[in-house]
């Protein structure tokens, strides 16, 4: 039985990759940060028991910010393969808080990428690692991007993940570990964050489809991004670890779309104009916007046989028909005298 290393598990990529990872026999074992509530909702549904004999998903209390940590949890781990999912993934929020991301995302990844050299030394051990990048690492470079495009990161996530590229792969050259870089652009599910703005969109249509808001609010309609479903991005970051030789892919679509068109496909599928509903705030605008992002994922697909099965209308139905029934719940609660929170989506 393989055993996987995933830090990241509580979040949305890595969940799915747990569920993955499970399915195919996997024992796997997941980093989460502690925190005084409850943040495992993700993966609730994969959770048994560790003391029950069929286990196979373990967690560990870790930060990549603790070097000390990551060195005991692979110590006693002994994986075979880890994924690195773990980051301040928020690229609005880099912008509030560019050193803590830098510390986690960049440095992070070099506190991980050095205690699995080093475990592989002592231990004689053989672990193939998988650096999650992203779009963003391209920013203002022209579309479409592939492997071979320029970096031109615009925002202080987007430069830490630049730098953990790179790391990767000089850990790769300099030390012939088996390290891949997979470059995945944007990619959505009804498990993302519900402050991106695919969700933060979802979200609210239920709500306001149900009567529990009005208004959305957002920044740049603008903006381009090649979005899929992340269910299928996680079987690419696996397949980058069953190749023969460790390298560097781009997981896209292929087409991007606005988030004007997010807004209509989403709001026309609820029976519902989105322009009555949807106003401009700056300061959900970025210092620096990036417009454009399009993946040209044909090595992926020459080389690991991976395609997207998701297409983008299916991936908005699913995210909204998800928060209806979020919202018909809130609404169900609302009607018989629950107080419902009052937190709006936008």
């Amino acid at each position: 039985m393989k055993r996987a290393l995933i830090t990241g598990v509580t979040g949305q990529d890595g969940s799915y990759l747990a569920e993955f990872l499970l399915s195919k026999g996997y024992e796997v074992h997941g980093l989460i940060r502690r925190a005084s509530t409850f943040n495992t909702d993700r993966i609730d549904h994969l959770y048994q028991d560790p003391h029950e004999s069929d286990a196979r998903l373990f967690l560990h209390y870790g930060d990549l910010s603790d070097s000390t940590g990551i060195r005991r949890v692979i110590g006693k781990v002994q994986p075979d393969e880890v994924y690195n999912l773990g980051a301040q993934s928020h690229v609005r929020v880099s912008f509030d808080q560019p050193e803590y991301t830098a510390d986690i995302v960049a440095t992070g990844t070099l506190r991980l990428l050095d205690a699995i050299r080093d475990y592989i030394k002592e231990k004689d051990a053989q672990v193939r690692v998988y650096q999650a990048g992203s779009s963003e690492m391209f920013g203002a470079a022209p579309a479409p991007q592939s492997e071979a495009t320029p970096f031109y990161p615009r925002s202080p996530y987007a430069v830490g993940k630049v730098a953990a590229h790179w790391y990767g792969v000089n850990y790769r050259e300099a030390y012939g570990m088996f390290v891949s870089n997979g470059i995945l652009f944007n990619h959505e599910s009804p498990r993302r964050g519900e402050t991106f703005v695919t969700r933060k969109i979802t979200r609210a249509l239920g709500r306001i489809k149900h009567g529990l808001q009005d208004k959305l609010f957002l920044g740049n309609l603008d903006a381009k991004r090649d979005w899929g479903f992340a269910g299928d991005y996680v079987e690419a970051m696996w397949l980058m670890l069953q190749a023969d030789a460790p390298d560097d892919f781009v997981v896209a679509t292929g087409e991007t779309y606005s988030v004007r068109d997010f807004l209509q496909t989403a709001f026309s599928y609820a029976g519902l104009d989105w322009e009555s509903h949807v106003e401009f705030d700056a300061r959900y605008l970025r210092p620096t916007e990036v417009d454009l992002l399009l993946g040209d994922a044909s090595k992926a697909q020459q080389r690991l046989d991976w395609k997207p099965k998701v297409s983008f209308q299916q991936l908005v139905e699913m995210m909204v028909d998800y928060d209806m029934d979020l919202a018909a719940q809130e609404r169900t609660l609302s009607d018989a005298g629950h107080k419902v929170p009052s937190r709006k989506f936008g």
